[in-house]
């Protein structure tokens, strides 16, 4: 490698871990701020939250990496350009793509490298991620009483009016529901004027003892008159003590990892065999509906006794030909240009049902009317099943081609960003941010309304993961080429030239006449 390119790459290089670090904390933060409620009044350990944000890195790349990417094309090349580096090089006879050529290969490694990460290493941590926010939300909050609200504690909810004392373990005004194992509901009341909590620090039991109060417990009856005589029943206690066992109160393996995600936790070829899966599954269940339709509708009766009344009409006209030969011939006729036989051809469900009389035409309605209000319903809901299965498939296939859309949007930004950055000329993280993060946006925002778009059916998948890349590929090359050829963003002579020439014009006219 020579000096140049190596000059070139540690410049790029340095750049590149620098921003990619400060953007990855940026990220961080704002994962910790949205996953900060399922955490809070949860007594996790430490080691819990940083495995957990270990895991959520991963996650991130496909915002971090084509971000810092264009960031660092930009502020590189931007440098380069600003302290006359550029110059010097295309004095000496070295063209832009030359002094692109050690970062062309770089980047051709890390888009190679960004696949395998987001074929393998993507997939294994979102796994890790979903069954840790599985595990982490059914961890209860610690326990700590709250006034005026029931708080849940083991199989009992309670709620006091207020709470004093050392660590609020004194309690006024005391309300118990007491759950059941045998029954769903709150069958048994306890309220006391006052109580106390008790209970050592290692213990796995709470004492709570409850002064003063009274014991209600609704009676299980055969019948409901037997509940109208004794609805209840009640006992007042001067000190009630009641053991809660807290053992099981937090029991929850925060390593369980039997959850599974349709396309997040799989690779490529996964995703292949999930889709297929998926699909056949698809065609099969619109199959299974459109049998079921037909056997409720009452479909093929009915046109098995529109089949039975044609006959029936065949054999009045045949039985009115001369014989059994003209009959034959009729029969045997081509049904092309045998007329008798469109009779049977062009019979139609209409003219069975005028050949009823007026009353059964009418219990024939009745009867149609009544079959198609109670598929309608199935049909509809039917209907919202599928198009839920028809995002899952198309989520499924915008997940596969996002695999390959990730490490192609890196290479196509570093290509705008590194002809951005020697046509700017400006370095640092001033003028190169604001372009940086307007050109990203617009590239995550077309990337977002298409995926939108291609859940619900309007784009094709493929369209959806790769519509951000494919609109900023020909924004590369002309970037490219106006940065190669030493001209600006954009060429405004034709616009520049008329108007110049036009003042001229103007200020000679003015002239002369102020010279008469």
């Amino acid at each position: 490698m020579k000096i140049l390119d190596r000059y070139i790459l540690v410049s790029f290089v340095k750049t590149f871990l620098s921003v990619f670090t400060i953007l990855m904390l940026i990220f961080i933060l704002q994962s910790v701020w949205r996953f900060i409620e399922e955490f809070a009044g949860k007594d996790i350990d430490l080691e819990i939250i940083s495995r957990f944000l270990l895991f959520l890195l991963p996650n991130l790349i496909p915002m971090v990496l084509p971000l810092t990417i264009l960031l660092t094309s930009i502020m590189t090349f931007g440098s380069f350009a600003e302290q006359y580096e550029f110059a010097a090089m295309k004095s000496a006879g070295i063209s832009l793509q030359r002094a692109m050529r050690s970062l062309i290969v770089f980047i051709l490694l890390l888009g190679a490298v960004t696949f395998y990460f987001a074929n393998t290493v993507i997939p294994y941590a979102e796994g890790k991620v979903l069954n840790m926010r599985r595990n982490i939300a059914q961890v209860k909050p610690s326990l700590a009483i709250i006034e005026g609200a029931f708080n849940d504690m083991g199989n009992i909810n309670i709620k006091v009016n207020k709470k004093s004392g050392p660590d609020g373990r004194n309690l006024d005004d005391v309300i118990i529901h007491k759950k059941s194992d045998n029954r769903v509901g709150n069958y048994t009341v306890i309220k006391a004027d006052h109580g106390v909590l008790e209970s050592a620090e290692t213990s796995s039991v709470l004492s709570l003892v409850l002064y003063d109060g009274n014991y209600y417990d609704e009676v299980l009856t055969k019948t409901y008159q037997q509940k109208l005589k004794a609805p209840f029943v009640k006992s007042a206690f001067d000190k009630y003590i009641l053991n809660i066992d807290l053992s099981g109160f937090n029991d929850v393996d925060l390593d369980d990892e039997s959850l599974k995600h349709p396309y997040k936790m799989l690779n490529t070829s996964e995703l292949r065999i999930q889709l297929d899966s998926f699909s056949i599954d698809y065609v099969k269940g619109i199959e299974r509906l459109n049998r079921l339709i037909h056997q409720r509708s009452g479909l093929q009766r009915t046109l098995n006794s529109a089949a039975e009344l044609d006959s029936s009409s065949q054999r009045k006209i045949n039985q009115t030909s001369a014989d059994q030969t003209g009959r034959d011939s009729i029969l045997s006729a081509d049904p092309e240009k045998d007329s008798q036989y469109n009779v049977y051809r062009d019979f139609s469900i209409d003219s069975l049902f005028w050949e009823y009389p007026y009353r059964q035409r009418s219990q024939i309605f009745n009867v149609a009317t009544n079959s198609v209000n109670s598929i309608t319903p199935q049909i509809i809901s039917k209907k919202n099943q599928f198009k839920q299965k028809e995002i899952l498939l198309n989520k499924i296939e915008m997940a596969m081609h996002s695999k390959y859309a990730l490490p192609f949007a890196c290479i196509i930004l570093f290509f705008v960003g590194a002809p951005l950055g020697a046509i700017i000329r400006k370095g640092g993280l001033g003028l190169p941010m604001v372009i940086a993060v307007i050109v990203f946006l617009t590239y995550h925002f077309i990337g977002l309304f298409a995926g939108n778009s291609a859940e619900g059916g309007s784009l094709s998948p493929f369209l959806g993961s790769w519509l951000s890349t494919i609109i900023l590929f020909p924004l590369s090359i002309y970037l490219t080429y106006r940065a190669t050829t030493d001209q600006g963003f954009v060429n405004l002579d034709f616009i520049a030239v008329p108007l110049d020439k036009l003042v001229k014009n103007i200020k000679l006219k003015v002239f002369n006449i102020r010279k008469k």
